[in-house]
């Protein structure tokens, strides 16, 4: 089992820039992939990006270019760095864990651990 605990979300203004992070208890992180969803009022579970345990990293086409998600294999941390924040971005951000994840890392059915959620709002 792996426990996996968000934090950094709030509030911002578009444009402002905001790191969420997400700590994961497992003594095999750097063999997970780990990916970003968010789910916005009213919507669908939404695949932000992941970053895979054998490297590389894949992004929606919303967040491309203005998100970055990195891990600290050492920390057992996924990061994600958001840029350029506009209200569309509001939303439940989950983080969340598969084992050697190598393909279809946008599928939300491929992930066995999930976090509580951290939320981020911008305004407009």
């Amino acid at each position: 089992q792996v426990r996996l605990v968000e934090s950094g979300g709030g509030l911002v203004q578009a444009g402002a820039s905001l790191r969420i992070s997400c700590v994961a208890s497992t003594s095999t992180f750097k063999s997970y992939t780990m990916a970003w969803f968010r789910r916005a009022p009213g919507k669908e579970r939404e695949f932000v990006g992941a970053v895979k345990w054998s490297g590389g990293a894949e992004y929606s086409e919303p967040v491309k270019g203005r998100f970055t998600i990195f891990r600290d294999n050492a920390d057992n941390t996924v990061h994600l760095q958001m840029n350029a924040l506009t209200p569309e971005d509001t939303a439940v951000y989950y983080c969340a864990a598969s084992w050697a994840l190598s393909t279809e890392v946008s599928s939300h059915i491929n992930y066995n651990y999930w976090g509580q959620g951290t939320q981020v709002t911008v305004s407009s």
